[in-house]
């Protein structure tokens, strides 16, 4: 829910300014900009209202707490505005990109692991993991998703490609081109997988998670 209510506010005029999502038209196409900002806040609350209601106490108390650190202002929220910001920007580096999307993207892919392992009462060695896991898979999705704009197919991807060149936006594409970048998806993923497999049987899931993001192409 977090994550869709996210993915409508970025396609308003205010933001993206995308007319398709997942090969349909976008959530203020169909339904004007003010339902989209509404819907987007809706599926917000009500991701907070199911963990008060669906889980134990203190289970609860801790999963609302790593949830809005992860959607608010220090990490997803925070990461949207420097992404913001960062474009048509030409002396930003390639440590500035990473931390864009360590809190813009990674930071909800590692809360819906490490809430996974709080809800499974996991020590705090096994949340530790989860959490790298997340990071490493956080940012090689975000990787492949600048190659995709740069090079995918707008008929799989269900969304207009090549904006980031347009708005002259920080991707990795822009700093190392196509090439260095497919490697560091594959060092981030071959991190990722390392560790996944500490996990046993339980980690196939993780590490088919992990070459799925590799290798996706939409």
């Amino acid at each position: 829910m977090v994550h869709t209510y996210s993915l409508i506010h970025d396609d308003l005029p205010a933001m993206d300014d995308d007319d398709m999502r997942r090969g349909q038209p976008s959530c203020h196409i169909l339904f004007g900009e003010a339902n989209a900002i509404l819907a987007g806040d809706a599926l917000l609350t009500r991701a907070f209202e199911i963990l008060a209601s669906d889980l134990p106490p203190e289970v609860a108390v801790r999963c609302c707490l790593e949830l809005a650190r992860a959607a608010g202002a220090e990490n997803m929220v925070g990461g949207q505005v420097d992404d913001l910001a960062a474009e048509n920007s030409v002396d930003l580096t390639a440590e500035d990109l990473e931390r864009i999307h360590l809190r813009k993207t990674g930071a909800m892919i590692r809360v819906a692991l490490t809430m996974g392992g709080i809800i499974a009462n996991s020590d705090e060695t096994t949340l530790r993991k989860l959490d790298f896991f997340g990071e490493k898979i956080g940012l090689a999705f975000q990787i492949v998703d600048d190659l995709l704009d740069f090079s995918g197919d707008a008929t799989k991807m269900g969304k207009s490609l090549g904006k980031d060149e347009q708005s002259h936006k920080l991707t990795y594409v822009r700093i190392y081109g196509a090439d260095e970048s497919r490697k560091k998806a594959e060092q981030l993923i071959s991190d990722a997988t390392e560790t996944a497999r500490s996990f046993g049987n339980a980690g196939r899931p993780l590490m088919g998670l992990a070459q799925f993001i590799l290798n996706r192409t939409y």
